[in-house]
């Protein structure tokens, strides 16, 4: 009877048994199912992870050029340190390699020590990047000397370089330590200057050797577009000096900043602000901005200074001519001129009065005009070369304040003109609803409201091309490594807001201005017709407790050559600290030398009136070693007059020397032969703030030559006078010698 229940019981088990079996076995294909078909990549992925070390291979950021393919910004190879944790077997070898590696790379032991006691599983940690090549060579030494060639490694890659240091820095910006764009062009355009890169995958066992068998795969790395920019670098080489120049002849206080733009398509040629800043070392200030954090007072590392330093390391980095505003001032007339025209409110030969003020309507106070006796009766031509605020003033009344203000609008200065750099300004100005007739009197010669220098030089470029609204740029095209264009600029669009005609009618008497008795008459350059307005505004948010304005903006637009416009120049001089502040002063004659190194640069050939042609110096040739006879004759054809001293038949020395320029009507050169040399023996006479015609008559009877450099117009107004001369007054030097006088305009207007 038990017999078949025991049977039934052994059935019972053996089926609980097959049962779990059966269970386990369906777990373990449920498992085996997800480990190799469900997550097969994540695990393979994880095995190749640890068998396999992967190296960044760097690709290289694309290149910078000018206009003319000159490099202006490039990479440098550089090393990267990294140590294998996992391969430091002992204390002591991380004491090697953190002593050597600290004096060697110039780190801290302590930081370097804890690197080296990072997780096992990390195999790549970095010690130091953008190591260059003599530190890497000690690198290797000293892993060549102790063996470690497991342990510590060199990556080679890449770092940022600036040809030219300083050229353009606001421009070009900077990299950061991973070299992303930070700054300027290199923020801008940093995913097209940003190359993708590759990669070096090598095979290791499960304790982190090297496999028996080689195992390497390798993902190339694809270098950065390189970027052929607008600027000129010689167009930009020479705004920099003029700058600087500006900058310390005007002892300004809040820095200069200019612009040379190509009128016709708004290429910028040029943009520059000084002090400017070393883009190989970004987070060095300049001198003007150390100086400042040195008189502070601040202990060095304090939180004050620390705090001081950053903000003076901005300001260093600020591009002024982008990110500043300021009010225009007169320059702005051009721009009510040309409205004026062009709706016929007013004929170049309309007379205004100008007692030296005009009463606006809804003002308790005449708004003065800068000549505070007033211009007289006028025509309009004659009123805007001299920059006369009432005249402006009527104007505007003709043209009336909602047509006013559609031209305005116009010509870009109620938007940002869209320059490819960051952190462009937008001007401060009124809306139509807050524009009455004082606003539109006030307007009419630049003043209560602001813009930025590249709003103004982009407005003033529409007048010089005929009356059309380019839009800035600074990236021309990109290319490969090869060559190939891979994006260039459309200069299209554009749109025409006035006439050609009125452009024509309004550059011909800015151009009169320049070379007649104009404001802008510091601006002319000798054999070309250039078009410029001056203009001095008051910094009224900067206001002294007497509601003075004391500190001002001088500044200076031209084009040129006025008969066919090429380019455009803007200088603006921020709160000059010399005697005269106007810009006619402190900007025009830095404009001048610009134009006149440039404009022969771009091929415009000059051409030369027959009054400049009589003026013109003459270049004294090397006449030492020839015939005494024949040196006179030659010097006699030039029109330069000569004394032979000595007995002898050969020219033996000369003064002055060659490469001079002397003037025609009174240049002298004096050939010595024989035993006769130069004698140190003429006190060169004090010739600062004398005509022209005074300096000359003073030098020459005391035995010596002058070379003009400066205005070149001085014959046209009783204003010119020498400003600085070199040698100084009270050296002493040889009869015949050049003194070479710098002569200003300083009867300007604003």
């Amino acid at each position: 009877m038990g017999y078949p229940k025991q049977q039934e019981m052994l059935k019972r088990r053996a089926g609980i048994v097959v049962a779990i079996l059966v269970i386990f076995f369906a777990v373990l294909v449920i498992r085996l199912f997800k480990l190799q078909i469900i997550d097969y990549s994540k695990y393979q992925s994880e095995v190749i992870r640890q068998m396999t070390s992967e190296t960044t291979v760097r690709a290289n950021r694309g290149k910078i050029y000018d206009r003319n393919m000159n490099l202006l910004a490039t990479n440098t190879t550089v090393w990267r340190v990294f140590i294998d944790p996992s391969k430091i077997e002992n204390y002591e070898t991380k004491v090697l390699i953190s002593e050597n590696l600290s004096e060697i790379l110039g780190m801290d032991y302590s930081t370097v020590l804890e690197k080296t006691n990072k997780s096992n599983k990390l195999r790549d940690v970095t010690i130091k990047k953008n190591v260059d090549k003599e530190t890497a060579d000690r690198v290797r030494n000293f892993v060549s000397e102790n063996d470690l060639s497991s342990v510590v490694y060199l990556a080679i890659g890449s770092d940022r370089y600036y040809c030219y240091g300083n050229l353009a820095s606001h421009v070009l910006g900077f990299t950061n330590a991973d070299g992303n764009g930070q700054y300027g062009l290199e923020l801008v355009y940093n995913d097209y200057l940003t190359g993708i890169d590759g990669k070096l995958l090598t095979a290791r066992d499960a304790l982190g050797n090297d496999m028996p068998y080689k195992y390497e795969s390798y993902v190339d790395a694809s270098n950065g577009a390189n970027m052929v920019s607008t600027l000129d670098m010689r167009i930009q080489y020479e705004l920099q000096n003029q700058l600087k120049a500006a900058y310390e002849n005007a002892n300004a206080q809040n820095r200069v900043t200019g612009i040379v733009m190509d009128v016709k398509t708004g290429a910028v040629l040029g943009m520059g602000t000084y002090p400017d800043f070393d883009c190989n070392d970004p987070k060095k200030l300049n001198d003007e901005q150390q100086q400042k954090l040195d008189e502070s007072g601040y202990t060095d590392g304090s939180e004050e200074y620390n705090n001081l330093y950053t903000s003076l390391l901005y300001e260093m980095w600020n591009n002024k001519a982008v990110n500043d505003l300021y009010e225009p001032g007169s320059t702005f007339k051009v721009i009510t001129a040309s409205v004026a025209l062009e709706e016929k409110a007013v004929k170049l030969t309309d007379e205004f009065y100008c007692p030296g003020f005009y009463k606006v309507e809804g003002y308790s106070q005449p708004i003065k005009c800068h000549k505070r006796t007033g211009h007289g009766l006028v025509t309009f031509a004659v009123g805007l070369q001299q920059s006369c605020n009432p005249t402006l003033m009527m104007t505007a009344e003709r043209i009336g304040r909602e047509t006013f203000y559609k031209y305005f609008e116009a010509f870009g200065y109620r938007a940002k003109t869209g320059i490819d750099l960051p952190g462009e300004s937008l001007g401060i100005t009124h809306e139509l609803d807050g524009f009455h007739q004082v606003e539109l009197a006030v307007y009419s010669f630049g003043q209560t409201f602001k813009v930025t220098p590249i709003q103004q030089i982009t407005a003033i470029c529409t007048i010089a091309n005929g009356g059309y609204l380019v839009k800035p740029h600074l990236m021309q095209e990109f290319v490969d490594d090869d060559g190939n264009r891979l994006l260039s600029y459309d200069d299209s669009e554009r749109r025409q807001i006035i006439s050609t005609e009125t452009c024509k009618t309004l550059t011909q008497v800015l151009a009169d201005g320049v070379a007649g008795n104009g404001g802008a008459k510091n601006a002319y350059v000798k054999g070309y017709s250039v078009a410029a307005k001056t203009g001095t505004s008051e910094k009224r948010d900067k206001a002294d407790k007497y509601g003075e304005f004391s500190l001002r903006v001088g500044s200076c637009v031209a084009y040129a050559p006025a008969d066919d416009p090429v380019i455009a120049v803007i200088i603006v001089v921020d709160e000059p600290a010399i005697e005269s502040v106007y810009g006619s002063v402190v900007a025009a004659p830095y404009v001048s030398k610009l134009l006149a190194n440039v404009l022969p640069y771009l091929g415009i050939e000059p051409q030369y009136t027959e009054a400049e042609l009589a003026s013109m110096e003459i270049l004294v040739g090397d006449h030492i070693g020839k015939l005494a006879a024949d040196a006179k004759a030659e010097l006699n054809k030039k029109g330069l007059s000569c004394e032979i001293i000595g007995d002898g038949d050969t020219v033996t020395a000369q003064i002055p020397a060659s490469g001079s320029l002397l003037s025609g009507e009174t240049g002298k050169v004096l050939l010595y032969t024989g035993g006769a040399t130069p004698k140190n023996n003429i006190t060169v006479p004090d010739l600062i703030g004398r005509t022209v015609a005074a300096a000359n008559k003073l030098a020459v009877n005391a035995g010596l030559n002058v070379s003009v450099s400066g205005a070149q117009n001085y014959e046209s107004g009783s204003g010119a006078v020498v400003i600085t001369q070199s040698p100084e007054a009270g050296a002493v030097v040889s009869e015949g010698e050049v003194i070479t006088i710098d002569v200003r305009h300083m009867d300007g207007t604003d």
